[in-house]
């Protein structure tokens, strides 16, 4: 077991090179940069972020004045630039680290992410770890729970549903499973708002946030009664598609074990129905709903909560990322890319462990990774 451990991180650090390296090449490519946005910015034409630029990088005028660019035309690869100072532009490049080239930044990159420096944000006058710190709850909230809403209901249903397969209450629950399916998560986050947040119907539950204002203040059970007063909308919205999607994962898992020849010896000798399902078929059903859960946790805890994030006003890493791309933010962009992508890697591997808790017949030190 110890030896496929090492050999499953060992492997981590081609992987994590492998994806910083991809979407380091394709930010070269990328039009409108960091440099470009300034300029963008100090011409009056920028379109192309959410965030102003302030702090992070100091002042960008060559003599502290954004309006005054005299010393003549400079033929620049940057569009707009024309008509400003060459050594501004030259200082801007100094700035964002881009006068040097290509492989070495990759490099320099590199050697910093190995010791977890993912440097300052462009134009947030803070470091990209505090950022993630600061934005990290808001995810955790909708991740966590969302994640354990969906198994707490999702495996029971699954489980009745293939025991009844074919019944009356199966048929039924599927076709509600589907629908629901079937509903974009932000299109059905929009309807809770109209519905519940004061759209148009009944205004019960807060649009933005997951406290409201002074929440310090509130006694301990009013701070979690309004916790989860404030978190149900963007929950129920998040929780839609991964609930059908787990159900008939656990369904279909269940079915196709009962159907085993060790099920029917085990009824043959007297079980139960309950001790057949629980003692001989959960474990091996239940491997398929453990393969899925890693894939099923990121999704929810970094990717799968933007639009939710973005409708609920609530400002998460989801949020954050999607800004970052948008301002083209590189240290935030790269530095959330990789933790997302060891997190990612690392639950995998946890996920793989714990195939052996659930079946000792998993044999890791016996197969090549």
């Amino acid at each position: 077991m110890s030896a496929y451990i090492a050999r499953r991180i060992l492997l981590m650090i081609p992987t994590l090179l492998g994806i910083l390296f991809v979407s380091f090449v394709v930010v070269q490519f990328a039009p409108g940069g960091p440099v470009e946005r300034v300029i963008a910015q100090l011409n009056g034409a920028d379109t192309g972020g959410t965030s102003r630029v302030s702090g992070g990088g100091g002042d960008f005028s060559p003599r502290g004045q954004p309006g005054n660019f005299s010393g003549g035309g400079a033929s620049s690869k940057y569009r707009g630039a024309q008509g400003l100072d060459p050594d501004f532009i030259k200082s801007l490049e100094k700035q964002f680290g881009f006068d040097k080239p290509a492989p070495e930044r990759f490099a320099l990159m590199v050697w910093n992410f190995s010791r977890f420096d993912f440097g300052k944000s462009y134009f947030r006058d803070t470091t990209v770890l505090q950022l993630i710190k600061e934005k990290l709850p808001v995810s955790m909230s909708l991740g966590i729970w969302m994640t354990l809403l969906t198994y707490l209901i999702s495996i029971p249903l699954g489980i009745r549903k293939a025991v009844q397969d074919g019944s009356k209450f199966d048929t039924w629950t599927s076709a509600i499973i589907i629908v629901g399916f079937a509903i974009p998560g932000f299109l059905f986050a929009i309807l809770l708002i109209i519905l519940f947040a004061g759209g148009s119907f009944f205004n019960i539950f807060p649009l933005r946030g997951l406290t409201s204002d002074g929440w310090s203040q509130f006694p301990w059970y009013w701070k979690i009664l309004d916790y989860f007063w404030h978190i149900t909308l963007p929950l129920i919205a998040m929780a839609l598609g991964a609930f059908a999607t787990m159900t008939l994962l656990t369904k279909n898992s269940f079915l196709d074990e009962i159907r085993k020849q060790y099920v029917m010896t085990a009824r043959a000798k007297g079980c139960s129905q309950r001790q057949v399902l629980y003692n001989h078929v959960f474990r091996n059903a239940m491997l398929i709903v453990i393969a899925g859960f890693p894939g099923a946790f990121i999704h929810a805890f970094f990717s799968g909560s933007l639009l939710i994030e973005t409708i609920f006003s609530l400002d998460g890493l989801g949020l954050l990322g999607f800004e970052s791309v948008l301002n083209r933010d590189y240290p935030v962009v790269f530095g959330t890319l990789f933790i997302f992508s060891l997190v990612g890697l690392v639950v995998n591997l946890i996920s793989d462990l714990a195939y052996m808790w659930i079946d000792p017949r998993i044999d890791f030190e016996a197969r090549e990774v």
